[in-house]
């Protein structure tokens, strides 16, 4: 008898990473494909997750989705799974989980990237055992969830933390920003776009360049934000520019100098304030625990 899979994808902006996994979410193999068209991004992907499966000796029987956004994430709405106004051009309006359903032939859940990530740190990395917890991802967006006594901030919609305004770097005064909303809120002023914009290729850049210092003085303004209003016990940091060995440090200090002693927590940064341990994997390991909500008999 052949197993049942689930099939899991955390929908980034520039790539969709793809991985099947059993029952109990297990990682039995991953892909990767390019973020494009809606269309060419939902065939390459359906195609790859198909490969995976038979390659596991299986086939897909569910599917979980965690993605970028804004995105309808209300189980209730009529265009539940579908990306509302992004700054992604051309996805604006794309029924995501219905295609991807559609493609693969079973029933699907979706939430936000973020939130797959958190719920994944949760369960498996840096939040186990905590129960106020923040997930901040900072690639080519930047989005934020936040979990409180087991219920996410937001519903029936999901928080937009990224779009914050903050306080320019006493450096970067003229740089219009980034965001094709609001230009220069905090995703426009220092995702991975933006940051590039004015520093070039962030991989290639050492641990003493500006860039970190300057990225540490926009995100320690959100970490500060979330701290005041949701008194969490820890706030993790993933997504690619995170990946930076500099960043994390930054980000502590400036968090402790916009403080200036008043919070508590701030007497504890190492604690407050660490990366994501489960690194790359955590929207996709978020996945596979959205989709154990899956209702089985339903179809696409």
């Amino acid at each position: 008898m052949t197993k049942e899979l689930i099939a899991g994808i955390d929908a980034g902006g520039t790539t969709f990473k793809l991985g099947v996994s059993d029952r109990d979410g297990r990682l039995l193999a991953k892909a990767r494909v390019p973020t494009t068209t809606p269309e060419e991004t939902v065939g390459d992907a359906s195609m790859k997750l198909q490969e995976l499966a038979a390659a596991a000796g299986g086939r897909i029987g569910r599917l979980g989705v965690a993605t970028f956004g804004p995105v309808d994430v209300d189980e209730s709405s009529p265009n539940y799974g579908t990306i509302l106004a992004t700054p992604k051009p051309g996805w604006s309006g794309t029924p995501l989980l219905r295609n991807l359903s559609k493609a693969l032939g079973v029933p699907g859940r979706l939430d936000t990237d973020v939130n797959g990530a958190l719920e994944a740190e949760m369960q498996l990395g840096a939040g186990r055992g905590l129960s106020r917890v923040a997930y901040i991802t900072v690639g080519t967006g930047i989005g934020v969830g936040l979990k409180s006594e087991g219920q996410f901030a937001g519903r029936p919609l999901h928080p937009e933390l990224g779009h914050i305004r903050v306080v320019r770097h006493p450096e970067d005064q003229h740089y219009e920003g980034r965001c094709a909303f609001h230009r220069d809120c905090l995703e426009g002023l220092s995702a991975a776009p933006a940051l590039s914009d004015r520093f070039g290729d962030l991989e290639s850049l050492g641990t003493d360049h500006p860039v970190w210092e300057m990225a540490g003085h926009y995100l320690a303004q959100l970490c500060l934000t979330l701290a005041l209003g949701s008194r969490l016990e820890r706030i993790i940091l993933g997504g690619g520019v995170l990946g930076a060995p500099a960043l994390i440090s930054s980000v502590q200090r400036h968090f402790a100098r916009l403080d200036g002693g008043y919070l508590p927590e701030a007497g504890r940064l190492q604690e407050l304030l660490q990366k994501a341990q489960l690194g790359d994997d955590a929207g996709l390991l978020g996945s596979f625990l959205i989709a154990q909500g899956v209702d089985a008999k339903a179809r696409p």
